[in-house]
C-alpha cells in the first residue's frame, strides 16, 4: 500500500507511517505552473549532450594527445552550461518551494551540486593560472563529469520517485 503526507511520520488511517511526499498538492501546482521547470526541462538534456560531446573529447586527447582545444572549448562550454542550469534551478526551486537552494525534497542534490561545481571550477580556475598541465587538467575535467553523472543521476531519480507519487495519487 501506498500512503503519501506532507507531513513526515503520519500515521496513515490503517496506523501505518506515510512517507513523505516529493512535492505537496500547492508546491506541485507551482512546479507545473511556472516556465522554469520548462528551462530545466530543457537546460537538462541539452547539458547532456554537451557533456556527451565534451566527455568524447577529452576523452580523445587523453588517448590521442590530439584535440586539446577542442577538449578544453568544451568543458568550458560544458561549465557553462553547468552555471546556468545551477542558476535556474535555484530560481524553479524559489518558485516551487519558496527557498533558492537547499530545499528538503532536494537537499542532497543541492549539496552535491556544489560539488559538481567546484570540481568544474577547479578546472577553470587550473585552466586560467596555469596552475596545471594539459593532461592534468583533463583529469580534473573528467573527476568533475563523473561527478555530474552522479548528479545527474540523483536528479533522475527524484524525477522517477515524483512520476510515481504522481500515479499513485491518480
Amino acid at each position: 500500500m501506498s500512503v503519501t503526507s506532507t507531513a513526515p511520520g503520519s500515521v496513515s488511517s490503517r496506523g501505518r507511517t506515510a512517507a513523505r511526499r516529493l512535492y505537496s498538492d500547492a508546491e506541485r501546482i507551482r512546479r507545473d505552473s511556472t516556465r522554469w521547470t520548462m528551462v530545466q526541462g530543457i537546460l537538462a538534456p541539452v547539458q547532456f549532450v554537451v557533456f556527451l560531446i565534451s566527455l568524447a573529447l577529452v576523452l580523445r586527447y587523453l588517448a590521442t594527445g590530439a584535440g586539446y582545444e577542442a577538449a578544453t572549448i568544451s568543458i568550458v562550454i560544458k561549465t557553462i552550461f553547468l552555471l546556468v542550469i545551477m542558476v535556474t534551478g535555484a530560481i524553479w526551486e524559489k518558485v516551487v518551494f519558496g527557498q533558492y537552494l537547499f530545499a528538503p525534497a532536494f537537499f542532497w542534490e543541492d549539496v552535491f551540486s556544489f560539488g559538481v561545481i567546484a570540481l568544474h571550477l577547479w578546472y577553470m580556475v587550473a585552466l586560467l593560472t596555469g596552475a596545471m598541465d594539459p593532461v592534468s587538467l583533463m583529469y580534473v575535467a573528467l573527476a568533475a563529469y563523473a561527478a555530474y553523472v552522479i548528479n545527474a543521476g540523483q536528479f533522475l531519480w527524484k524525477l522517477r520517485m515524483a512520476r510515481l507519487d504522481a500515479e499513485g495519487r491518480a
